[in-house]
Order: C-alpha cells, then structure tokens, then sequence
C-alpha cells in the first residue's frame, strides 16, 4: 500500500455516481456482495412497440444459487429447475390476457431472493425474455440477452451490426469494511466506476481516486501513476 500523498486522505471527500440502466435492470438494496444473500429487483420498464408488457423470462446463472421468487402485482412466478434441483429460469405472467393495458402506460417491478457467487468483482447477467401483447391480442417478443456490459439500447457495431439488447447485469462486490481492505482480482477491471464511492485505490505504485481533488493530487504525485484497468491477479487496496 502506497504510504506517501499525506494530506490526500483528508482533503479528499467521496463521490456519488450514478450508473446508467437498461431498459430492463436489476438493482437491490444495496451493494451486490460476493457470497451473500441478495434480494433483486427486476424493474421493466417499457413494453414491447407501444403494447403492455405480459410475461417476463428471467433465467438463472449458474453460479447463482438459494433461488426463490416473490409474487408481485403484476402476476404470479413459476419456477423451473435442472435435473439437480438447480432454478435455472423464473417466469412472471399476468393473471389473465384481460389484465393487459390497452398500451404501453406502465412499468413493472420484480423480485427474487437469492445468494450470489463468490466471486468479487465479476459482472452477472440475467439474460430475459419479454413478451407483450396490443389490443388485438398480437404478442411480440424482445430478447435482452446482450453481454458486451453497459450496451445500449438498439446499439450498432460501427453503424452496422446490430447488437443485441442488454441482459440486466449485476457487478459482484467483495466484502468491505470501513478503511483498508485488501483483496486479489481475480476478473480484468477497466470499469472503475465500481469504485465510485472509494476514497481511494492502489494498486503497486498506480493509484486512483473518481475524487477530483484525489485525482489531481494523484497526477502531481511524484514516482506515482494514475490507475486506469486491474489485470487478473492484481494485488490491490481500497480505503472506503
């Protein structure tokens, strides 16, 4: 851990930042930790084309365990599972077609309850399957099943390949305490937006901080570089 930059701990402040979302996300009530009981919220927000929302597919990782759905408003959750027992998809349905909206007017939030994977600083994703019915009863399906991370929606590859649309994806944390923590990286990193609220990072003799004032004491810093991406293996330390 580096030991200089003496008055960087106190005149640095934290900063909030704000992740951007697909139109399907998944979100909780607080960090994602690694090998920990986490209640997950599904929350769809549009329809498919102007037409109501009708059933929601959500599959299972694997690595993501304990499984169990909650019943909402907006239908009741049947669970299907492998040969082991393993959940592997969960799918929410109106109760009847007569509970469809006319049009596209509402969002919809969904739940599970279940234990993620040991295994901080990783991207889970829920690929999920959409499908809506219009007012004549026509359905039509959306695939949210892109993994490329933070994809847009509707997203080309230069200007002619379409992607596909983004899964909901969910970053894997590791336990943290107040101060110091150590920890191995075992996954690339080059999104450091998951050290948004981190007062700082080290990393060798490279550092980073989403602080302003961190930053620029960081870049003046002599024998210290700016930390841009974590490679597989890297020993780090993060002051929360």
């Amino acid at each position: 851990m580096k030991s200089s930059l003496p008055t960087l701990l106190a005149v640095a402040s934290l900063l909030a930042g704000s992740a951007a979302h697909a139109h399907i996300s998944v979100t909780g009530p607080g960090p994602a930790v690694a090998g920990t009981t986490f209640d997950a919220q599904f929350t769809i927000s549009h329809g498919c084309d102007g037409a109501d929302t009708y059933r929601i597919k959500i599959r299972i990782p694997e690595g993501v365990t304990s499984v169990r759905p909650l019943d909402s408003t907006f239908g009741k959750a049947t669970v299907e599972k492998d040969g082991n027992g393993q959940v592997t998809s969960i799918t929410w349905t109106r109760g009847s077609t007569a509970e469809v909206l006319p049009a596209d007017t509402h969002a919809y939030r969904l739940a599970l309850r279940a234990r993620l994977p040991d295994a901080p600083f990783t991207t889970v994703y829920f690929p999920t399957t959409q499908v809506c019915r219009d007012a004549q009863g026509r359905e039509s399906t959306v695939e949210w099943v892109g993994t490329s991370g933070h994809g847009g929606h509707g997203a080309a590859d230069s200007g002619s390949t379409p992607q596909p649309e983004p899964a909901p994806e969910l970053f894997v944390y590791p336990p943290r305490t107040p101060g110091w923590n150590k920890y191995t990286v075992e996954a690339h990193v080059h999104d450091f937006a998951v050290f948004r609220d981190a007062l700082i990072v080290w990393a060798g003799n490279s550092a980073y901080s989403a602080n302003p004032v961190t930053k620029g004491l960081i870049e003046t810093e002599p024998g210290t570089q700016v930390l841009t991406e974590i490679h597989p293996g890297t020993e780090i330390w993060v002051k929360y």
